[in-house]
């Protein structure tokens, strides 16, 4: 049983070593710099803390709560209402299935289950080797490709059972995956830190971007002014205009 169990508090939690809070100390500075108000700068800081660790741990909450002059509790609160905040050791590529409502029923629950059985884990664990972290993602605002899973944030788009099986297998054998659209994919302690504020230098990134696709923007096309979109039909339907 441990302390926690037994409802003895835990004891403070250790410090950074020397030379890596002289590192980030100078990261969270150019931070908190960007703020009027320094406790404003606590989200960014637990992406740095998360960068350095692969998830949140209480030396990192420790590190924020003196920089922000917050109370840890202030931080724990926080760092716990987020989900893209790890609160356990996790894998370099975080793989999230959409099993929001059109995901589910474009196959995603389908995929999830698929890459369950295949990685040996549940939802929110690791395999073994440390490589992938499974998780099911709510909606990730690319139902027109459906179903979607994302890799560290980055989109891998129209995937299915097979393919999202191969994804994985290449994430662990070490091969090189392009995302269907967006930045190059990196580790989860790297997008940590691109999400901390800090420019991403691997070449092209920047430069790369995603997309929204054609049911996403038809809306948008109409409203300017210009064709309506085809219309969308039942294979083998007659349109009102074949009827005529």
């Amino acid at each position: 049983m441990t302390s926690v169990e037994m409802g003895i508090p835990e004891m403070p939690a250790p410090d950074y070593p020397a030379e890596v809070r002289e590192r980030l100390e100078a990261d969270a500075k150019e931070i908190i710099a960007r703020y009027p108000d320094s406790r404003s700068a606590l989200l960014p800081m637990l992406h740095l803390v998360q960068s350095e660790e692969g998830h949140v741990t209480r030396t990192g909450q420790r590190f924020c709560a003196e920089l922000l002059e917050l109370t840890t509790a202030e931080v724990n609160a926080v760092a716990t209402f987020y989900s893209m905040y790890r609160r356990k050791a996790s894998g370099d590529y975080q793989v999230g299935v959409c099993t929001n409502t059109l995901c589910a029923v474009m196959g995603g629950d389908a995929i999830y289950a698929s890459l369950r059985e295949h990685l040996g884990v549940g939802d929110g664990e690791t395999t073994e080797d440390g490589k992938v972290t499974l998780e099911h993602v709510e909606c990730n605002a690319a139902c027109d490709f459906a179903p979607v899973v994302m890799v560290n944030w980055e989109f891998f788009d129209n995937q299915t059972p097979d393919s999202a099986r191969a994804l994985v297998d290449d994430l662990r054998a070490g091969r090189e995956v392009a995302p269907t659209r967006g930045a190059p994919l990196c580790t989860f302690k790297e997008t940590a830190r691109v999400l901390a504020g800090f420019p991403d230098e691997r070449a092209g990134a920047v430069e790369a971007s995603g997309s929204a696709g054609h049911a996403s923007l038809a809306g948008l096309r109409m409203a300017k002014g210009e064709s309506a979109p085809g219309i969308v039909a039942p294979r083998g339907a007659a349109t009102d205009e074949e009827g005529k």
